[in-house]
């Protein structure tokens, strides 16, 4: 694996829903009697998931356990304003084999508001390698569905879009509070790779995960199913296990590559206002 793909592939696991954080590339058939609902946030689920203390870090290791990096997640209150969150990501080759060769330090930010915590402002910092550095910024008209995008210093790029939509980051927190039942799907619209995707989400199962960082816990597998690359040149499948709880915690992600798969295994996590893990959270810090 290129050292650069390898520590692309670690902003990834964000969406992907990269979705840094995911899925399976490729589309989707359905029979045309087949049709699949939007996914909706379940409002019982706002106000742990969306307290604004919620924080999260996950290890990122490559096939065989080998550390890719580190990857810090945050959803917090943007200062000054009423019910606005931030979804704060950043991905770094800390303590890894890579990070004297090819350091990564990414930060993303996206703000959303509305029941439907859907994004109306999306930046991101790169710095890659000694030599790559990067600044985008993306806006979100969600009333006249245009999204305007900028790099650097180039001129912004308009791109029209039917709405709602999502973007990578803010598609992964929503869709963790939507409706899972065994067997179905439902869909999040969400903007990538320039262009607007209805990402069908499909749960698989529930499952017990034994060795966690919360402990034994019972979880829903989940998995987008994706039609675009998002933050990396991803081939195959990408499995979410979210805690089958109220907290709805992702404590493990996996994604296929071309070559090998990536893992990102939660190492803590803290939210006060998830009473069922606050002692642990508590004991980890």
């Amino acid at each position: 694996m290129k050292l650069r793909t390898a520590a692309i592939t670690c902003a990834t696991t964000v969406s992907i829903f990269s979705w840094a954080l995911l899925g399976s590339a490729g589309e989707t058939a359905h029979t045309p009697k087949e049709i699949i609902p939007y996914g909706k946030i379940d409002p019982s689920l706002l106000p742990i998931a969306y307290s604004g203390s919620e924080k999260f870090r996950y290890k990122i290791a490559y096939t065989g356990g080998v550390k890719l990096g580190e990857l810090e997640l945050e959803i917090r209150r943007v200062p000054g304003a009423d019910e606005e969150f931030e979804l704060y990501a950043l991905v770094t080759t800390k303590d890894s084999v890579f990070n004297s060769i090819y350091p990564v330090r990414d930060v993303h930010l996206t703000r959303v508001r509305g029941e439907d915590r859907l994004p109306y402002f999306y930046e991101v910092w790169q710095k890659e390698g000694y030599n790559y550095e990067a600044y985008k910024k993306t806006v979100y008209d969600q009333q006249d569905g245009v999204v305007s995008y900028q790099r650097n210093e180039e001129d912004p790029r308009e791109f029209k879009v039917a709405i709602p939509t999502h973007n990578e980051f803010s598609s992964f927190f929503s869709s963790r509070l939507m409706s899972f039942e065994e067997g179905e799907s439902f869909i999040v619209p969400t903007f990538a790779d320039k262009k607007r995707m209805e990402v069908e989400v499909k749960t698989i199962s529930k499952d017990r995960l034994r060795n966690t960082a919360l402990g034994a816990v019972d979880t829903i597998r989940v998995t987008p199913i994706l039609k675009f690359r998002g933050l990396y040149d991803k081939r195959g499948d990408t499995v979410i296990w979210y805690t089958d709880d109220e907290c709805r915690v992702p404590v493990k992600i996996t994604s296929k590559l071309a070559l090998g798969s990536i893992t990102s295994t939660l190492m803590s996590y803290d939210n006060p206002a998830c009473s069922r893990y606050t002692q642990i959270a508590q004991l980890k810090k």
